[in-house]
C-alpha cells in the first residue's frame, strides 16, 4: 500500500525515477509556455477525495484539494495531495504523507513546492521555491539549482494537465512530457495517451480521457497496461480511477467523492 500511496500522489510517476525511459521512437510533446491554454478545469474550493484498494480490501485514502493563497504578496492557488494508510494496513505500517504547491493562476507555474514526509519512523520535510526571472530553484535541503525554464512539481503537474494538455485533439499513442523538479534534481514525467472509454464507477457510467505513464517494462511493470489512469472527459478533467497491476495483485485508486467542481460533470452517462 505504501507503493500505491506513492504512485497516485506523483500520478505514477514519483516511484519510477529509475524506470522513466526515452524511447527514440515515441512522440514526445514538450509543452512550452506559450502552448498555455486559457481553460481552468478547476478553482479554489475544489475537493477530491479517493480510497486506495487491493481486491477488496481498502488499506489507503488519498485527497486532492485547491483553496486559495498569498505568497509574497500575490494570490496564488494552493494544491493539496495527501496520502495515508487506514484500518490493518495503518497498523502495519503508518503513513501520513502532505504534498503542497502553491501555484500562480495565470500561468498555472508553481511559486512553491513542499514534501512533507511521515512513514513509520522516516521522516523528511523540503521546500522548494521556484524564481521564474532566472529559472532557478532554491530548495532547502540543497540550495539553488539551474533548471528548464517552465518547470513544475509533480503536484502542480496534474493540474497543469488538466488545464492545458487534455482534449479531443489529442490523438492515440501521443506521449506528453512535463519537465518536473522532484527528489532535488529535475525529472520528466511522460504520460502516454491511449484513448478514450466509458467506465463503471460510483457515479455511474462516466465517460473518461485514458493515459498510461511511459516506463520502462520489466523493471516495475510486465506491460504498458499495467498502469492506466482515467480522466473524466468534461471540463473539469478530474482523474477518477487510477489502476496498478503488480506482480502482487491488483491495486486500485478510485474517487469516492467530490466537491467544489468548477464545471458540470457533465462526462456522466445519462
Amino acid at each position: 500500500m505504501k507503493r500505491i500511496i506513492y504512485l497516485f500522489v506523483f500520478l505514477v510517476a514519483g516511484q519510477l525515477n529509475s524506470a522513466a525511459t526515452s524511447d527514440p521512437e515515441t512522440k514526445i510533446e514538450v509543452i512550452p509556455l506559450y502552448k498555455l491554454t486559457n481553460h481552468k478545469a478547476y478553482q479554489p474550493g475544489e475537493e477530491l477525495n479517493f480510497s486506495l484498494s487491493y481486491g477488496f480490501i481498502t488499506g489507503g485514502s488519498a485527497s486532492l484539494c485547491v483553496s486559495s493563497a498569498n505568497v509574497n504578496g500575490k494570490q496564488v492557488h494552493r494544491l493539496i495531495g495527501t496520502g495515508r494508510t487506514t484500518g490493518f494496513t495503518d497498523v502495519l505500517y503508518k503513513i501520513r504523507d502532505t504534498y503542497e504547491s502553491y501555484v500562480n493562476p495565470v500561468d498555472d507555474l508553481p511559486v512553491k513546492a513542499i514534501r512533507n514526509i511521515n512513514e513509520g519512523k522516516y521522516r523528511y520535510y523540503n521546500e522548494v521555491t521556484f524564481n521564474r526571472n532566472n529559472s532557478t530553484v532554491n530548495s532547502q535541503k540543497s540550495g539553488v539549482h539551474s533548471v528548464q525554464e517552465g518547470i513544475l512539481d509533480i503536484l502542480s503537474a496534474i493540474y497543469f494537465a488538466r488545464n492545458n494538455n487534455m482534449n479531443n485533439s489529442m490523438k492515440v499513442g501521443d506521449v506528453i512530457e512535463f519537465m518536473t523538479y522532484f527528489t532535488d534534481k529535475p525529472y520528466p514525467l511522460r504520460i502516454k495517451y491511449r484513448g478514450s472509454e466509458t467506465i463503471k464507477t460510483e457515479f455511474g457510467k462516466v465517460d473518461c480521457y485514458v493515459f498510461s505513464p511511459v516506463t520502462e517494462v520489466g523493471r516495475v511493470f510486465e506491460t504498458e497496461d499495467d498502469v492506466k489512469v482515467w480522466f473524466t472527459k468534461d471540463l473539469n478533467r478530474i482523474p477518477i480511477l487510477i489502476k496498478f497491476n503488480l506482480t502482487v495483485g491488483s491495486f486500485t485508486c478510485e474517487l469516492d467523492s467530490y466537491k467544489g467542481l468548477k464545471h458540470p460533470f457533465s462526462s456522466k452517462v445519462k
